[in-house]
């Protein structure tokens, strides 16, 4: 379908009155059944990373500053589930959670009359694209200032071949012109509700997406799209399921950065943040960082004293003394780790038991034991990761595959430990200068690895946030060049456990 970008009686004005809308609303249309699925439940109520696909979907609109409001549409006779989640979730913008109707248009004109009256935004997103970002969202709010209708849309990656009913080619559209298109799709509410009140006196009205009913009905109203992603997959079919639940795994976070120092103050002043491999490294720029904004800071490393984390008598004596000492326990940091490379094949016993025990068994042990603690301050465990573990690297496969682990376990604690009110999360920093990596690698040009003092401030401000269950990418900055690995500095009580 094309539009008919001619004037006539329903284009817009050459001088529009300005656009003031009260709110912003996110309508979640959760009407699919799970069909081509093979589920005997709605497919948004499926489970993927952890949780239900809709609550996934719920969290973006929930985070986004830009949303005032979200209205959920669910499948017949399953309300009180949707209501369930919303609830447990803690969703303080969803409004109403109300049953659909048995088609895509009959949906919207549900939500047209549950978003009732008045000037606003409205954004329509199926529940079943878990993945949406908020820079998706936000550039959709943005655009509805200059336009009454926005959708989004990528890039076809293939060609599209347009075909009879024999299944014979008829045409084949050019690619640059096409695009695939995505939700949300997001409108001034008086557009589209002219657009569905036109619809209402065509017996053949058919459609399914919103932009259609607008480009139908109102083909004198621009429709700006702007870019979706790749990432934001609707889950339809099987192959879908596992796609989005690695694409989860493999999402990334950015560590929000504080500009203003005196927040840092206020945020860690009289906070008690344990680190388990603090003796160099990362873990020692970030206890000096956070001693700088007044926390109180205890690291612990076998080197400096004695502590090994994957013993556990050593890992509760830590956590006693800093409790006993401050009354508290906020934030407890594993950057404790070793690097052993070489095939698996050609290792010795007592070398993968090291490498497993400190790597992975530590900080299983130190999560165990420092839930107690957590639970009482609402604080936040934080682990560190590997580029690697998105891959397995020849020789150093079991060193790959604990910080893989690692991912999997700090997405599982989110989970569990969300009743808590008690965060985790994963550091994942790219090549950085640290003395485990120079005793692997040798030097390495400075330009091309990441300074540690990078790692800990970015570590600094996930502490502070609000974030849980995240990965949070580290990258250099250009033309960051890093202290010298071998420096006085770095080399500074080296042991083999450290983070690299």
């Amino acid at each position: 379908m094309t539009q008919d970008h001619t004037a006539g009686p329903t284009a817009a004005p050459e001088n529009p009155a300005p656009w003031r809308p009260s709110r912003t609303v996110a309508v979640v249309l959760a009407g699919g059944t799970g069909t081509r699925l093979g589920l005997g439940i709605p497919k948004q109520l499926l489970k993927i990373a952890g949780k239900p696909i809709i609550e996934h979907t719920l969290a973006v609109f929930e985070a986004a500053p830009e949303i005032d409001e979200i209205v959920v549409l669910m499948a017949t006779g399953h309300v009180a589930d949707a209501q369930q989640i919303v609830d447990k979730a803690g969703f303080r913008k969803v409004t109403k959670v109300i049953e659909g109707g048995d088609t895509r248009n009959a949906t919207t004109r549900i939500a047209l009359d549950a978003v009732g009256e008045g000037d606003c935004n409205i954004l329509f997103h199926d529940a079943v694209r878990p993945l949406v970002s908020g820079r998706i969202v936000r550039e959709c709010v943005n655009a509805l200032w200059t336009y009454s209708a926005v959708d989004v849309a990528i890039p076809s990656a293939d060609t599209i071949v347009q075909v009879d009913e024999d299944d014979c080619i008829t045409d084949i559209p050019v690619r640059s012109s096409l695009r695939r298109g995505q939700t949300p799709q997001a409108f001034r509410s008086g557009t589209i509700r002219e657009a569905y009140r036109l619809a209402e006196g065509d017996p053949h009205f058919a459609a399914t997406d919103d932009c259609g009913v607008v480009l139908r009905y109102l083909p004198g109203t621009p429709i700006k799209v702007i870019d979706g992603s790749d990432e934001n997959i609707k889950v339809t079919h099987p192959v879908d399921v596992h796609l989005a639940d690695k694409l989860f795994q493999l999402a990334a976070a950015q560590a929000p950065r504080v500009t203003d120092e005196r927040s840092y103050t206020e945020e860690l002043t009289g906070r008690t943040i344990v680190v388990f491999g603090g003796s160099y490294g990362i873990g020692h720029d970030l206890a000096e960082l956070a001693r700088r904004y007044g926390a109180q800071v205890f690291p612990f490393s076998r080197s400096s004293t004695g502590t090994h984390v994957e013993r556990a008598e050593d890992v509760e004596a830590a956590l006693k003394t800093a409790f006993e000492a401050t009354g508290r326990i906020d934030h407890v940091v594993v950057t404790a780790g070793i690097l052993e490379k070489g095939a698996l094949a050609e290792m010795d016993q007592d070398t993968m038991d090291r490498v497993l025990q400190v790597n992975f068994v530590g900080p299983v042990i130190v999560a165990r034991q420092s839930l107690p603690y957590l639970q009482q301050t609402k604080g936040q465990l934080l682990l560190y990761t590997s580029s690697s573990y998105t891959r397995g690297r020849a020789r150093y496969a079991l060193y790959s595959s604990t910080k893989a682990a690692l991912v999997n376990l700090t997405q599982a604690l989110s989970d569990e430990w969300a009743e808590f009110g008690v965060r985790v999360n994963c550091i994942n920093p790219e090549r950085t200068a640290t003395p485990m990596r120079t005793k692997a690698f040798g030097e390495e040009p400075e330009h091309t690895l990441l300074a540690a003092e990078t790692v800990a401030q970015s570590s600094l401000d996930v502490l502070i946030s609000d974030l849980t269950g995240q990965v949070i990418d580290v990258r250099r900055a250009p033309g960051e060049v890093p202290a010298q690995a071998g420096s006085p500095r770095a080399e500074r009580d080296a042991s083999p456990a450290g983070i690299g």
